[in-house]
């Protein structure tokens, strides 16, 4: 099962530098794309579906900001569109589709993180957002298998980043942020328990996923991880292999794919 997970940067902005035409040869099964930055009006004539993948979306009131989607070659038993929470189900935030069968509850999610970079305002949305969907996420692993891919906007680890002694007041990489993420991942009665899969497939420094436009950030790999699979133990368990791909440029972040063995 073949899981990518991208943000555009812009959905039509991203189709022109190919990424469909990539998506196309990728054999995937199931990809979140977050950062649509377009409504139902371009997205469902011109985005709808790619290589037999259908596309299900929760868009943005905005127009031109946020916005998520989901691609998958099975047809969902359910959707869920939102977090049923309006100040961020207005900003198009998260899309989950259900692969339910007897005996077994599963979730594929695409979700896109509010980023705090603009000023302190977004940074207090931000933290009410984390707030906010840490017990959401712990009531669905109460009840189901899943594997929620986003564009989280933190890195976990100084590893997780190439500047991170001068970005440690900077948001992405702020204290309070990545406290967030070490209790997500913790074990035991105080931790959230679910897995940073990409790291139990890849242990090495500089796996970035986005990089800044200015400075040529790029060309020098001065990048950042956040884009993450986080899932449940027992699908993590069954992560195979990752790729962050780089050979080209479709947004101001690359495609995360990992393999899983099973199937929806």
């Amino acid at each position: 099962m073949r899981f990518i997970t991208a943000n555009l940067n812009g959905v039509r902005s991203a189709a022109s530098k190919g990424f469909f035409d990539w998506l196309d040869q990728q054999q995937a099964d199931a990809v979140g794309v977050q950062e649509l930055k377009a409504q139902a009006d371009v997205v469902e004539s011109q985005f709808r579906s790619c290589d037999k993948l259908a596309g299900h979306f929760h868009y943005a009131e905005k127009k031109g900001y946020s916005g998520v989607g989901l691609y998958t070659r099975e047809e969902p038993s359910d959707l869920v569109t939102g977090l049923g929470m309006p100040e961020f189900d207005c900003e198009g935030r998260w899309v989950e589709k259900r692969f339910d069968k007897p005996g077994r509850k599963l979730s594929l999610i695409s979700v896109y993180f509010p980023s705090g970079t603009s000023g302190e305002e977004r940074q207090q949305v931000k933290y009410r957002f984390l707030a906010a969907l840490y017990p959401h996420l712990m009531a669905l692993k109460a009840e189901r298998e899943f594997i929620l891919v986003a564009d989280v906007n933190i890195a976990h680890k100084e590893i997780d980043l190439k500047n991170w002694r001068s970005n440690q007041k900077n948001s992405g990489f702020l204290p309070e942020e990545r406290a967030w993420l070490t209790r997500l991942f913790a074990d035991g009665s105080d931790g959230g328990g679910l897995v940073d899969v990409f790291r139990t497939l890849n242990d090495k420094a500089e796996q970035y996923t986005w990089w800044s436009n200015r400075g040529n950030a790029r060309a020098n790999n001065v990048g950042w991880r956040l884009d993450y699979h986080l899932a449940t133990p027992g699908l993590a368990a069954l992560a195979r292999r990752e790729a962050i791909y780089t050979g080209q440029l479709f947004s101001d972040h690359a495609p995360l794919t990992i393999d899983y063995d099973f199937s929806l």
